[in-house]
């Protein structure tokens, strides 16, 4: 078994997420499963943000471009919405970059 950061926490969130999963299924687009998943988090009482924005400093200046993580979950876990096949190189580093800006 993967040993998680926040196991508890994660745990649920994951359960929530295959209760997501499990009553839309695929094909949906991802604004879709953020509704859903909203629902969920609010049904097991977890505090979230949802489309956190995150400025990225620069030497002594911040950027024009911001990130925009889908969910942070009680205040430490971000969460990022896929509507896909499978998950690429872009999206690994898309989370990433987010974990590196937060």
């Amino acid at each position: 078994m993967i040993d998680f950061l926040y196991e508890n926490d994660t745990y649920k969130i994951i359960g929530a997420l295959m209760e997501v999963h499990k009553n839309l299924g695929k094909g949906f687009s991802e604004i879709v499963y953020k509704d859903a998943f909203e629902y969920e988090l609010k049904k097991i009482n977890f505090s979230f943000e949802r489309e956190k924005e995150y400025l990225v400093h620069y030497k002594d200046v911040i950027l024009n471009h911001k990130f925009y993580a889908d969910f942070v979950v009680l205040d430490k876990i971000i969460i990022e919405i896929k509507s896909t096949d499978g998950l690429n190189e872009k999206h690994i580093a898309q989370c990433l970059n987010y974990l590196h800006v937060s």
